[in-house]
């Protein structure tokens, strides 16, 4: 006998609402990113950087349609780069102090020392290759591989992709007369700016990926909704 559909209440509102904010604000940031990288396509490490210094990348233009405006305006990239910036660096706040009162971040990603064993990595890594992506005794939990990349999404790219923005205004040199220093200077730290939006954009086409191989209906329900449909037997 095929067992009954159980819907189970995965993702609470504060979660739903700062994913949908983000999933905007990303959008924004990464097309207006792009429109202020037009103004100088390459990358250095240090203090300075010039069109005669030796740059480590260097790129084309991106084209109009993958920037935020689609034609050439830095002051205007840089209104729109700035504004939803500030709505990523608060959101995150009241999102990582949200998750550490209801003890979200401990109960649910908290990653423990057996997780990080070769055997069960293996073991996860087969699992995911032969789309399973639940653990049928515990199908709300997240695996090893969901934990890794969210913690390191949350407490390592997002904020270094937060400060090192910081590092880059000229501004923050009185206030912050340090920050640029940590980075290496101010080129580092555009450097590492965009390498981090980069590994954050890696991270969403990933994530997308496993969302339409583990049923996108079912997925984008509980991130709207917040009830998740344990999938049955014959489906896993």
């Amino acid at each position: 006998m095929a067992d009954h559909p159980r819907l189970i209440y995965r993702h609470r509102l504060v979660t739903r609402l700062w994913h949908w904010i983000n999933a905007i604000v990303l959008m924004i940031l990464v097309g207006s990113g792009l429109m202020i990288f037009n103004a100088h396509p390459r990358l250095y490490w240090g203090q300075y950087g010039a069109n005669f210094d030796a740059a480590w990348l260097t790129l084309p233009r991106f084209p109009g349609w993958m920037t935020i405006p689609s034609y050439y305006s830095l002051a205007g990239a840089r209104h729109w780069h700035l504004f939803f910036a500030l709505v990523l660096a608060f959101g995150l706040l009241l999102y990582v102090l949200w998750s550490l009162a209801n003890g979200h971040i401990a109960r649910d990603l908290r990653i423990r020392a057996r997780e990080l064993g070769p055997q069960h990595l293996w073991a996860d890594l087969k699992a995911h290759l032969a789309l399973r992506f639940h653990d049928p005794d515990a199908p709300a939990a997240y695996n090893i591989f969901q934990k890794i990349a969210y913690v390191g999404t949350l407490f390592v790219l997002l904020p270094t992709v937060i400060f090192s923005g910081l590092a880059l205004s000229p501004g923050m040199d009185a206030a912050w007369p340090w920050l640029t220093a940590v980075f290496g200077g101010r080129q580092s730290a555009r450097s590492v700016h965009f390498l981090a939006m980069a590994a954050i954009l890696a991270f969403l086409l990933v994530h997308l990926t496993l969302v339409l191989l583990a049923g996108p209906f079912n997925e984008m329900r509980s991130m709207i909704t917040g009830w998740w449909r344990v999938p049955t037997e014959d489906e896993a």
